[in-house]
């Protein structure tokens, strides 16, 4: 399967190229950015073949059969959009679009085209998530509290995400994983209760929490920041009527990570063994593509996902992304 990369992103190295070495169906065929020196030096360094003068070129290329939309927020709908349209299938970086709307237009878009489309919550595809589900299944009884964390520091506030044009936030760009895994861990998708955020800059927040309820009346928090007092938390906590699970960074397990399960006051620690989480993506991709294995993180999820974040965003005040 041939992928052509939009852009030159500081995320395409480690979410696309290095997984495709370790994905031998996989070639990493093209690569288009705006400023095409910049496009030829990342082509250079990473050994991609083609580079193309446009986004609209790579996407019209014959030859490829899939886009990797790694670009900011803000464009992350017009151009799957564009690749759907062309009858490429996409891996869109997450968050999804700039807002819940946006999310369902691309969502119809794939749905009618047919092509494969899921948003790259590469965390969800590794044998950790899978574990974790089934312990919160099997041993916790019924679900009562389920919070996250991701919280970790961007000091550097001239970065395109804290800015509110290009669908910038701390919930948009840290939140959208605590949002996630929540839901994933939750009974049912949850509604928002009232939620308070912390500003960079007017409309932009650097941190947010945000209290939410399931149909079943477990309660939910999450917890996002770019930079607070928070400085470097990625974690989730569930607690059900027979115990709780403890995860400590969910987000690269291959890396490190804690897993922490008490049932009838026996306490215990689970070690679950993977391939780093992108390259865990990048096949599901490949099976979505040439299988028609249904992925993880289809359209109608990313759907649900941006419908909680732009609930969030509207009980602290703030405006949705993309809408100014």
């Amino acid at each position: 399967m041939r992928i052509g990369t939009l852009g030159a992103a500081r995320i395409t190295p480690m979410a696309l190229v290095k997984p495709a070495r370790a994905v031998p169906e996989v070639e990493v065929a093209a690569v288009a950015a705006r400023d095409r020196s910049r496009a030829e030096q990342f082509a250079a360094k990473h050994g991609i073949p083609l580079v193309h003068d446009s986004y609209e070129r790579l996407i019209a290329d014959p030859s490829l059969d899939a886009i990797y939309n790694p670009l900011p927020n803000a464009l992350h709908a017009e151009w799957t959009l564009k690749a759907i349209e062309a009858g490429k299938h996409v891996l869109a970086e997450k968050p999804f679009t700039s807002n819940a709307a946006e999310a369902r237009s691309v969502a119809d878009a794939a749905a009618k085209s047919g092509v494969v489309v899921m948003e790259a919550f590469h965390y969800r595809y590794h044998p950790l998530m899978e574990r974790v589900l089934e312990i919160v299944g099997t041993e916790l009884g019924e679900v009562r509290h389920v919070e996250t964390w991701m919280c970790f520091p961007l000091p550097k506030f001239s970065d395109i995400r804290y800015s509110l044009k290009l669908g910038g936030g701390a919930l948009m760009d840290a939140g959208c994983y605590a949002v996630h895994c929540l839901r994933t861990l939750g009974p049912g998708e949850p509604s928002v209760v009232g939620a308070a955020a912390l500003l960079r800059s007017p409309g932009v927040d650097r941190a947010m929490a945000a209290d939410l309820r399931f149909p079943t009346g477990a309660t939910g928090r999450i917890h996002a920041s770019m930079w607070s007092g928070n400085l470097l938390k990625i974690a989730a906590r569930v607690d059900g009527e027979r115990g709780s699970l403890r995860l400590t960074n969910f987000v690269a397990p291959q890396l490190f990570h804690r897993l922490t399960v008490t049932v009838d006051g026996r306490r215990r620690r689970e070690r679950v063994a993977g391939d780093p989480t992108y390259t865990c993506q990048l096949r599901a991709f490949v099976a979505a593509v040439r299988e028609g294995t249904p992925p993880l993180t289809p359209p109608a999820d990313s759907v649900a996902n941006m419908t909680v974040i732009d609930d969030i965003y509207r009980k602290a005040g703030l405006p949705l992304r993309g809408i100014q």
